[in-house]
């Protein structure tokens, strides 16, 4: 049996806050987990991850998501919201990556070049000239990638993780 990999990208719709909150849930876990006080993990987990908050932020007109599937499977999603952007960010009509995740077995095989090509177009054809982003400043995988797209170091600002405050490089790109 052949096994479809390249993505289906859609538009997240208010069905979709369980999905993600789990999605969400599994791949930030998947991601940090390792790397931060469980307790931190844990808290940051049940305030960012609830279905009832994703179904507030796909409510939310400035806030769309979209979902990377194969074969039927959510894969990877992203999110963006256009709102303000830190100082750092000098572009004209700027809109935010808040969020963007892979699902580890399908990391490396083309799920996130087209999740963000994806995430280009939408905000391009919102009337978005400028897309930025929050990375850990240990996610040295993440900044690699965002590299390759062109973003750019341009701050820092807080991350606040449970208990934890910590430093997220501030990239932006032009689009």
């Amino acid at each position: 049996m052949i096994i479809q990999s390249t993505p289906q990208i859609r538009r997240a719709n208010v069905n979709d806050a369980g999905l993600l909150a789990e999605l969400g849930a599994q791949t930030f876990s998947d991601t940090f987990a390792a790397n931060n006080n469980p307790e931190d993990m844990t808290a940051y987990l049940a305030a960012s991850f609830d279905p009832a908050k994703q179904t507030e932020e796909l409510l939310d007109p400035l806030t769309f998501y979209l979902i990377a599937e194969i074969q039927n499977e959510a894969v990877g999603y992203a999110q963006l919201h256009s709102g303000g952007a830190p100082e750092c960010v000098t572009g004209a009509k700027p809109v935010e990556l808040v969020r963007f995740y892979v699902t580890a077995p399908w990391q490396g095989r083309g799920v996130s070049a087209a999740l963000m090509q994806a995430c280009i177009d939408q905000a391009q054809q919102a009337g978005h000239q400028t897309l930025w982003l929050g990375v850990w400043e240990h996610n040295r995988r993440a900044q690699a990638f965002y590299r390759k797209w062109t973003f750019q170091e341009v701050g820092q600002h807080l991350f606040q993780l449970g208990s934890d405050e910590q430093t997220d490089l501030v990239m932006s790109r032009m689009i």
